[in-house]
C-alpha cells in the first residue's frame, strides 16, 4: 500500500496572486456596469421628461442610487448565505444579476423600467461583501494584508477608466456616429442600449472565467489541505488514519472520564468550541467602524454623483464683469456660484476615465508607500480628518478661467483620489481585525456592504437635491460643502475606533464542529 502526502492547491504562506488576479477578472466587469451610467444618467433622465427640468439632478440620483438601496437590504443575506453555501456561487450569482439590471436599463423607455432595472441589479447582487470575504480568506499573513486589500480597488480603478469613457463615447450613437447607426434603428429608439449591451458582454466574460477558473475559498468547503508535513494519509485506504500518521492513542480508555469533556484535558477546547459556535457579532469595535465605512461612502459617492452633473451643467458667470486676475481672494464670493463648468458628455467621460488612471497610480504606488510608513491606524486617522478638503475646494473651479479649468479639474481630482483610495482598503483591513471569528465573517461583511449600499442609496438623491436647491439660488457649491460637512463628521467620529493588539486563541470551528483553523484576534484595544 503506497502513502501519499495529501498536498495544497495554493502554499498559505505565500502571496494568493493567482487567484486574487481571477477574482479580480471577476470583479473588473462590475465597476465598469456600474459606473458607465454616470456620464448619462442626467441626460437620460432629462431625455424621460421626468418632473421639471430643473429636477433632473434630483432624478438622476434616485436613478443611481436605486441599485444600491436594494442592494443594502440583501447585502447581510448574501453575506450570510455565502457562509453556508459558498462564496462562488453568491459571486456568480451577483454577476448574472447586474448584467440582467444592464440589459433592463438598457432596453427602458421610461424612467419607471430603468429604477426596476437597477433595483434588481442590487436585490442580485451581494458582491462587495463576498468578495471582502474571499480576500479575506486568502490571505493567511498580516504582512500580505496591505497588499492583497489593495488590489480590488485597484481593479475598481481600472473599471472607472473603462466604465465611464464607454458610457461617455457609447451613448446615444445615433448622435454620435450618426453614419454608422441610425436614428431610425435600434440604436436611435434607445440611446443608451449601446453601452448598456458591451458591458453585459462583459459580465458574462466574467462569469465565464469565475466559473471554470476561481476556487472557493470558504474554509469548510476546502480540501482537507492545510495539515502539518508529518501527516500522511493512505491513497487507498483514505478514511482509515494509518499506523505512520499517529503517534499515540487519541483517547485514554482507562480514563474515569472517557466520553465526558469535564474531566478530561480537552476542557479548554470545549469551552473554546462553544463561545466560538456564537460569537457575538455586533462589538463596540465593529460597530464603529461600520459607522466609519458608511460615513465614508455616503460622501465618496456624493462625490461621484455630482461630479459629471457639475461638470456639464451650463457654466454661469460668478464675478460678472470683474476679471480674476484683478480680484483677490476677498472678493470672490463663496456662497456665489451660479452652475458648472458647461463640458461635453464625451468631455466628461474622458475626464472620468483620467480619473481612474489617476487613482490607479494612487493605488499602486502611493498607497502601499504609505501603509509602510503610518500603519494601517494612523494611515486612517489622517485620511479621515484631512478628506473634508476634497469636497471644499471644488466648487471654486468656477472662479477659474477657461484656460486654467482643466488644471483645476485634475488638481482636484488628485486631492480626491489621495484621500479616498488610501481610505477604503484601510477600512476593510480594519474591519477584518475587528471581526471576532472567520465564521462571521461574511456576514459582517455583507451587514458592512448593507450599510455601505445603504448610504450610497441616500447620497445621490440628497446631494442631487442639495444641487437643485443650489442651482435655484445661483450657488451650486451648497451640495459641496454638504458633503464637506458629512466628511467633517467621519473626522471628528474616527477618533472614536481605538486601536486594536491582538491575542491568539481557538477562532473558528467548523459548521459540523470540525477545527478549521487555531487562530484568532481578540478585541484588545490600546
Amino acid at each position: 500500500m503506497s502513502l501519499t502526502r495529501q498536498r495544497s492547491s495554493r502554499d498559505p504562506e505565500k502571496f494568493p496572486t493567482v487567484q486574487l488576479f481571477l477574482l479580480a477578472i471577476v470583479r473588473l466587469a462590475e465597476p465598469i456596469a456600474l459606473t458607465s451610467i454616470f456620464p448619462y444618467a442626467w441626460p437620460l433622465v432629462k431625455k424621460f421628461h421626468v418632473g421639471d427640468e430643473n429636477d433632473a439632478s434630483f432624478y438622476a440620483g434616485l436613478l443611481i442610487s436605486a441599485f444600491a438601496l436594494a442592494e443594502s437590504l440583501t447585502g447581510m443575506f448574501w453575506g450570510g448565505l455565502s457562509d453556508r453555501v459558498g462564496r462562488k456561487p453568491v459571486l456568480l450569482a451577483g454577476c448574472a444579476g447586474t448584467m440582467l439590471s444592464m440589459i433592463m436599463v438598457g432596453f427602458a423607455s421610461n424612467i419607471w423600467v430603468a429604477l426596476a432595472g437597477r433595483a434588481i441589479g442590487g436585490f442580485l447582487n451581494g458582491n462587495i461583501g463576498v468578495i471582502q470575504t474571499m480576500v479575506a480568506e486568502l490571505v493567511t499573513k498580516p504582512e500580505h494584508e496591505p497588499r492583497a486589500y489593495s488590489v480590488m480597488p485597484f481593479v475598481w480603478s481600472i473599471g472607472t477608466i473603462i466604465g465611464p469613457a464607454l458610457g461617455g463615447t457609447l451613448a446615444d450613437p445615433a448622435f454620435s456616429f450618426p453614419n454608422t447607426f441610425s436614428p431610425e434603428g435600434l440604436f436611435g429608439r434607445f440611446p443608451y442600449l449601446l453601452p448598456n449591451l458591451v458591458c453585459a458582454g462583459m459580465l458574462l466574460v466574467s462569469i465565464l472565467a469565475g466559473y471554470f477558473l476561481l476556487d472557493e475559498t470558504h474554509p469548510d468547503m476546502q480540501p482537507n489541505v492545510l495539515l502539518p508535513d508529518s501527516t500522511y494519509v493512505s491513497d487507498e485506504t483514505p478514511l482509515v488514519a494509518t499506523a505512520d500518521a499517529i503517534k499515540k492513542p487519541a483517547v485514554d480508555l482507562r480514563s474515569e472520564s472517557y466520553g465526558t469533556f469535564e474531566g478530561s484535558d480537552d476542557s479548554a477546547w470545549r469551552r473554546a468550541v462553544e463561545k466560538t459556535k456564537s460569537p457575538k457579532i455586533f462589538t463596540k469595535r465593529v460597530v464603529a467602524l461600520i459607522i466609519a465605512l458608511g460615513i465614508f461612502t455616503y460622501h465618496s459617492m456624493t462625490y461621484d454623483h455630482l461630479l459629471p452633473i457639475f461638470l456639464e451643467d451650463e457654466r454661469g458667470d460668478p464675478l460678472a464683469s470683474m476679471s480674476v486676475f484683478a480680484q483677490s481672494a476677498v472678493g470672490i464670493n463663496p456662497f456665489h456660484s451660479p452652475g458648472g463648468l458647461g463640458l461635453s458628455i464625451q468631455r466628461v467621460g474622458l475626464i472620468m476615465s483620467i480619473n481612474g488612471i489617476i487613482a490607479l497610480l494612487v493605488q499602486a504606488v502611493i498607497f502601499p508607500l504609505a501603509a509602510a510608513k503610518f500603519g494601517i491606524h494612523k494611515l486612517f486617522i489622517m485620511v479621515s480628518v484631512l478628506h473634508p478638503i476634497a469636497y471644499f475646494i471644488v466648487p471654486y473651479l468656477v472662479f477659474l478661467p477657461a484656460s486654467y479649468v482643466t488644471l483645476g479639474i485634475y488638481s482636484c481630482l488628485t486631492v480626491r483620489n489621495v484621500l479616498s483610495i488610501l481610505a477604503y482598503p484601510v477600512l476593510l483591513i480594519l474591519i477584518k481585525e475587528a471581526t471576532p471569528s472567520p465564521c462571521v465573517l461574511g456576514k459582517i461583511n455583507g451587514l458592512a456592504a448593507s450599510a455601505g449600499a445603504a448610504c450610497r442609496t441616500v447620497a445621490p438623491p440628497v446631494s442631487g437635491l442639495l444641487y437643485t436647491l443650489g442651482s435655484r439660488i445661483e450657488f451650486t457649491g451648497l451640495a459641496w460643502y454638504g458633503s464637506t460637512f458629512v466628511a467633517c463628521i467621519g473626522a471628528v467620529q474616527c477618533f472614536s475606533i481605538k486601536r486594536q493588539r491582538n491575542g491568539t486563541g481557538i477562532e473558528y470551528i467548523g459548521q459540523k464542529g470540525t477545527p478549521i483553523i487555531l487562530v484568532t484576534d481578540t478585541d484588545n484595544e490600546e
